[in-house]
C-alpha cells in the first residue's frame, strides 16, 4: 500500500467499536506498572515482556492475556492505560471509540469495581481534547458463571451514565450466548445497548450467531464472519442493520488467516461491516493498521475503505447529530 493510501486511511473519520482496553497494554506500560505497583511479572526488560506476547490460538492468547492484567491495580493505572489507547486511536483518525472493559477480570482479583470505572472514566473525560468522543462498553466474561455476570451488572448500575452498553467476550467454547440470555435481558431493561462476541471458527459458530440475533436481540456482532455459512442469516442481519465489528489482524493470530475474503464478501453484499483492532498490543496493529492490512490483502480501493469508515460511524452508539457531522467530514475527505 502506498503512503498516500495510508494517509487517506488515517484521514478518514472513523469509529472503533471493538477494542478491549486491557488488550492495549503495551509492553512498555506493563513493565512501568509492574514496577510502580511492586508486581513481580518475571520479566525485567521491554524485550522480555514482548517475548511473552506469543500464542497460536484463542485459548493460548487468553492464557497470556489475563495474567498480564495483574499489573493493573490503582485508578491511575486504568487512567494511564485508557489515555495511552486514546492518544494512539486519535492518530489513526478515530473520532468515536467505544471501549470494552472486563470488570470481572479485576474484581475477581480484589480490585474494586469503582477503581476500574473511575480510572477509565477519568481518561475518557480527557478524550475530547484529543478529538475523540469515547464511551465504555462493559463486557461479561463468558467463561464465568451467569450469576457472576448478574452480580457485575448490579455493580454497574450506580455507574449507568458512564457505560453505554454491555458485551460478552472470553472463551466461547462451552459458553453459548443463551447462558447469558437473562442477564442481557436485564441489561437491556436497564437501558444498556447490546453487542456480543461471536468469535471466528468456534464450535457451534453459526448456531451461536442465530441465538445472538433471535434470542438475545443484539444490535451488533463482534467478529461474526461465520454468518456467511447461512445466507438467510446474512439477509436477516442486513435487513435489520446489524453491525459487524471485524478485526483482521487478530483473526490471523487465532485462526489460520485474517478472514479477509469473508469480511470483504460481507461488505460487498451490503452488510454493515466495520474494522477494529481488538487487542492491538498483542496483535501488532491499531485500527489504521487493520484497514491497511485488509486493503492490501483484498485490493480494496478508496471507495471501499471509506465505506468501512462510514459503516463504523453509522453503527456506533454515538449521538446521531454528531454522527451526521462526522459523515459530512468523511464526505469532505473523500471528495478532496
Amino acid at each position: 500500500m502506498s503512503s498516500i493510501d495510508r494517509e487517506f486511511i488515517d484521514a478518514l473519520p472513523k469509529a472503533e467499536l471493538h477494542v478491549h482496553i486491557e488488550g492495549t497494554l503495551e509492553p512498555e506500560l506493563k513493565l512501568e506498572l509492574a514496577r510502580r505497583n511492586g508486581v513481580d511479572i518475571g520479566q525485567s526488560t521491554v524485550e522480555e515482556v514482548r517475548a511473552t506476547y506469543a500464542f497460536t490460538d484463542l485459548t493460548s492468547f487468553l492464557a497470556v492475556y489475563y495474567p498480564a492484567m495483574e499489573v493493573l491495580v490503582t485508578e491511575q493505572d486504568f487512567h494511564d492505560l485508557a489515555l495511552g489507547y486514546l492518544r494512539r486511536a486519535a492518530a489513526d483518525g478515530v473520532v468515536r471509540a467505544e471501549i470494552f472493559f472486563d470488570p470481572q477480570a479485576h474484581t475477581s482479583r480484589g480490585v474494586p469495581f469503582a477503581t476500574v470505572i473511575d480510572g477509565l472514566w477519568s481518561a475518557i473525560q480527557e478524550a475530547p481534547s484529543l478529538g475523540v468522543d469515547a464511551a465504555l462498553i462493559m463486557c461479561f466474561l463468558r467463561d464465568h458463571s451467569a450469576e457472576s455476570a448478574r452480580e457485575t451488572l448490579e455493580a454497574s448500575l450506580p455507574y449507568r451514565e458512564k457505560i453505554v452498553g454491555v458485551g460478552l467476550d472470553s472463551d466461547e467454547r462451552g459458553n453459548p450466548p443463551e447462558k447469558f440470555a437473562e442477564v442481557f435481558a436485564a441489561a437491556q431493561e436497564a437501558g444498556y445497548r447490546l453487542t456480543m462476541h461471536c468469535d471466528v471458527d468456534q464450535e457451534q459458530s453459526i448456531a451461536n450467531i442465530a441465538t445472538v440475533l433471535h434470542t438475545i436481540g443484539v444490535e451488533r456482532i463482534d467478529h461474526g464472519t461465520n454468518i456467511l455459512e447461512d445466507p438467510a442469516l446474512v439477509a436477516e442481519a442486513m435487513q435489520r442493520g446489524i453491525g459487524f465489528t471485524c478485526c483482521p489482524l487478530s483473526n490471523s493470530f487465532v485462526s489460520d488467516q485474517m478472514k479477509g475474503e469473508e469480511i470483504t464478501a460481507l461488505l460487498r453484499q451490503g452488510a454493515k461491516v466495520s474494522l477494529a483492532s481488538d487487542d492491538p498490543a498483542y496483535f501488532g496493529g491499531y485500527v489504521g493498521d487493520n484497514y491497511a492490512a485488509l486493503a492490501a490483502a483484498q485490493q480494496l480501493g478508496r471507495e471501499e475503505l471509506a465505506l468501512l469508515a462510514r459503516n463504523s460511524l453509522e453503527i456506533s452508539w454515538a449521538d446521531q447529530a454528531q454522527v451526521a457531522r462526522w459523515l459530512e467530514q468523511l464526505d469532505a475527505v473523500v471528495a478532496s
